[in-house]
């Protein structure tokens, strides 16, 4: 990649969904030879931040054609990474969530016995395989990107990555998948201890998927344990990679944010069915505002009363969790934050467009974008800020003044280099001005928005608990569709909090360590991370035929998840359509077909 802001190679969030047979030659391979593992890669390990526009001319100058082609190729690239990365981050946290939540309904109903915990375990199970199918779909393509478009990011972080990410794959890959598995195809098959165990076990190696997969991510961000050895980083000191403290923060900051998802899909769905059964009339209300439940036995069991429970169990479940992990996120996220501004001071500086020394927090600053081509310190003015708060968020308290933009760049300079070194890997950059800003727009906006997206999904939740109350949701279309609209917030604040993360590490690929000091420790610029043989054609033309793809498969995914969702519990359980008789099964013989309900179920 090359130097300017928003050319920056980062970290595909690879957490656990796309699983696929070419991962068996992958992990052979690593098996075979871990040390040079760089060549191939998984998608968590590639540029995520490809969606930034041309944001800063070239210098003038520097206008032949091999920059102008260097530039079309990088900036290929980067949209290519970032359009199909952001698609597919879209599915880890849901599959996380879900898979979770999905195991602890299950437990509940091996329990108790009762069937609507039976039935929000079928369900929900439904959308979390939809959703993972559609996750492996879109994962596969990550990896071929990370060798093709990067490779020389991948020679020099190859030794580092082989360890966590084939502990990953040999480790959480295989358990995940083949407890899933048998999850799928186990139903009326395998003991009830038995199966509740494989949903367990596949959900915990989804988190252990996501933690060792954040191991390689945080290295990047904050590299320990490493030296460099013949221009490549070496690992040697591997617990101290394992337990990077940035690792040991990002991981319950992200599991927080994948069950915030959860939560959030979870009540808007839920929300859509009751207030459906309340516009069809099969439940009302009482004078004071009390369901009456009700039941419509001539469409099945599908609007019995077990139905009810289904989904109004489902929906203050779903609005516990989300008020519950929004606090999580706030938490963690404080935490995350105050090792950023140790870390990474320029990232936060900028996500604060904080410009000279201070303590205030940037409630609102505007530039003028059109200004060079992109806000930078000289066109920010703040509109209101609160003094204090950015000395809190970094250390604690409200009087420390924390460092800006013009006191740090001087200070990278002078740690890292006011140039490019006169490499062949840096390209036509060779010898050029490092721009250490990264993307103040992407930065200030983003870390806002992940903020305002996290809070309203939280607060919807919470007035959702407050509305259902009484066992109902209002007949109010209005309502309702705001509800299920809401569920897009919380997915828009994991991928606006990624964005961000990544997209401020610019202009580095591997940031570096401020306490190891000097120029020769281990980091690597974004200018020489990509693939000096890739031609613009060649990446435009995978660029075109990708989106296309990803375009096809959103529309899938979508079609499939309407129409699970519309078609109730039903959708995965058929055999509740056919039954028309009482709610009450307890008398209820064997079905003789449940291996057509295992198929159903599955397919």
């Amino acid at each position: 990649m090359r130097a300017g802001k928003g050319f920056e190679a980062v970290n595909v969030f690879k957490v656990c969904s796309h699983r696929s047979v070419c991962r068996v030659v992958f992990i052979v391979w690593v098996e075979s030879r871990v040390s040079d593992f760089y060549n191939l890669s998984k998608s968590s390990m590639v540029m995520f931040d490809g969606i930034s526009t041309i944001r800063r001319k070239v210098v003038e100058d520097l206008n032949t054609r091999q920059i102008e082609d260097s530039m079309d190729a990088l900036e290929i690239a980067r949209w290519q990474f970032g359009i199909t990365t952001v698609y597919h981050f879209l599915m880890v946290p849901l599959t996380i969530g879900l898979g979770l939540t999905v195991a602890v309904l299950q437990t509940i109903w091996h329990r108790t016995g009762n069937e609507h915990w039976l039935r929000m375990t079928k369900f929900w199970g439904k959308l979390f395989l939809i959703n993972f199918i559609m996750g492996v779909a879109t994962g596969i393509v990550q990896e071929f990107q990370f060798g093709m478009a990067w490779s020389e990011y991948s020679r020099y972080v190859g030794d580092v990555f082989g360890a966590p990410l084939a502990m990953e794959a040999l480790l959480a890959f295989f358990v995940e998948s083949t407890f899933l598995g048998l999850w799928i195809f186990g139903w009326k098959k395998l003991p009830k201890r038995l199966h509740l165990a494989t949903i367990w076990c596949a959900s915990l190696a989804t988190m252990l998927s996501a933690y060792f997969i954040l191991v390689a991510n945080s290295w990047m961000q904050h590299p320990v344990g490493t030296k460099i050895v013949d221009g490549r980083a070496v690992m040697t000191d591997a617990w101290a990679v394992f337990t990077n403290n940035t690792a040991l923060i990002t991981f319950p900051h992200t599991l927080f944010g994948a069950f915030a998802v959860a939560g959030g899909f979870l009540l808007g769905i839920s929300w859509f069915h009751l207030y459906r059964r309340r516009k069809e009339g099969i439940d009302t209300v009482d004078a004071d505002g009390r369901v009456i439940i009700g039941e419509d036995l001539s469409r099945g069991k599908n609007r019995d009363k077990t139905d009810y429970h289904v989904w109004i169990k489902s929906l203050r479940i779903g609005a516990s969790i989300a008020v519950v992990a929004f606090l999580g996120v706030a938490l963690t996220g404080h935490e995350q934050a105050k090792l950023m501004f140790e870390q990474q001071p320029m990232k936060m500086a900028s996500a604060e467009a904080a410009c000279h020394d201070g303590t205030g927090f940037s409630v609102l600053s505007l530039g003028d974008i059109t200004a060079n081509g992109s806000t930078n310190c000289d066109d920010v003015v703040a509109v209101f800020e609160v003094p204090g708060i950015l000395s809190f968020l970094a250390n604690g308290n409200f009087t420390t003044e924390i460092k800006g933009v013009n006191t740090l760049i001087p200070e990278y300079q002078e740690k890292y280099g006011k140039y490019y070194p006169q490499d062949e890997s840096f390209g036509p950059y060779a010898g050029q001005e490092i721009d250490y800003l990264p993307v103040m727009e992407v930065t200030y906006w983003g870390f806002r928005l992940m903020i305002t997206f996290g809070g309203l999904s939280a607060v919807a939740a919470a007035i959702a608990l407050w509305i259902t109350r009484k066992g109902t949701v209002p007949d109010n279309k209005w309502i309702s569709r705001l509800a299920v609209l809401g569920i897009a917030a919380p997915f828009g604040a994991n991928a606006t909090g990624w964005i961000f993360t990544e997209m401020g590490r610019q202009p580095f690929t591997v940031a570096p360590n401020p306490q190891m000091g000097g120029v020769d420790q281990v980091f690597m610029y974004t200018a020489a991370s990509v693939s000096p043989t890739v031609s613009a054609g060649e990446l435009l033309f995978s660029l075109i035929a990708l989106t296309s793809i990803y375009a096809v498969l959103l529309v899938v995914e979508l079609v499939l998840l309407f129409r699970y969702v519309r078609g109730g519990v039903a959708s995965a359980m058929p055999e509740l359509e056919s039954e028309h008789q009482p709610h009450d099964t307890s008398t209820r013989q064997p079905d003789d077909n449940d291996d057509d309900d295992v198929l159903a179920f599955a397919y």
